[in-house]
């Protein structure tokens, strides 16, 4: 589990095919001293295990489907990567919940600087859009973010200069693929109310009685 803070930009070191998938050597100088051979490490979101560290860094693998499913496949040497550590017990919880298991690979169709913010709009696959909603939270490229707005399949956030700083959204840029993970929460709200077999749910029959009988409050 994750929070969608990110702890440090990386880079890819060397990518190497294995078994079937391939074998990542991220340079992360700040994580790979402390990382433990076998813990996971969100690399753009996706939940990768540690099979090498080392002061320079760490060594992961990839398997098919991750490399089919998000943007992991098309990372070459030198692109940068956004890193998270798993959390640990009595760790603070700053952003949402984060599996590190990617939904689905989204698009930056609109990039608009205003001053210090930038604000970014995401395309994604029109089954997934059913659980993002304004002011809700959502992890791209492995980073918690805010919902702002959204719009069918197409939603908005604003990005403060820290996450400027502090990520690869520094850089992001109009046609960009990016990894979505949305809200663990929304996923079982729409499991309990029958999610494609019960096409009239709808958000207006949640009610505090209900989220309270099912645990989430």
């Amino acid at each position: 589990m994750f929070t969608g803070l990110i702890q440090e930009v990386g880079s890819i070191r060397a990518v190497r095919p294995a078994a079937g998938g391939a074998e990542l050597e991220i340079a992360a100088p700040g994580i790979g001293p402390e990382a433990a051979l076998g813990e996971s490490i969100a690399v753009n979101g996706a939940c990768l295990t540690v099979e090498r560290a080392a002061d320079w860094g760490f060594a992961c693998h990839a398997g098919a489907e991750t490399l089919e499913r998000t943007t992991v496949g098309g990372l070459g040497v030198g692109a940068a990567v956004n890193l998270e550590r798993a959390l640990a017990v009595g760790d603070r919880l700053g952003g949402h919940f984060v599996q590190g298991h990617v939904d689905c690979v989204g698009e930056i169709v609109r990039r608009s600087d205003e001053g210090s913010t930038v604000w970014l709009r995401f395309a994604i696959p029109d089954e997934y859009a059913r659980y993002v909603v304004e002011k809700g939270s959502i992890a791209v490229d492995g980073i918690s973010l805010t919902v702002t707005d959204v719009s069918e399949s197409v939603f908005g956030v604003a990005i403060i200069p820290h996450t400027l700083a502090s990520t690869t959204l520094a850089v992001a840029k109009r046609g960009q693929f990016v990894n979505i993970e949305t809200d663990i929460l929304a996923k079982y709200v729409m499991r309990l109310l029958g999610g494609e077999s019960a096409p009239d749910a709808r958000v207006s029959d949640i009610s505090r009685d209900m989220l309270a009988e099912h645990g989430f409050i």
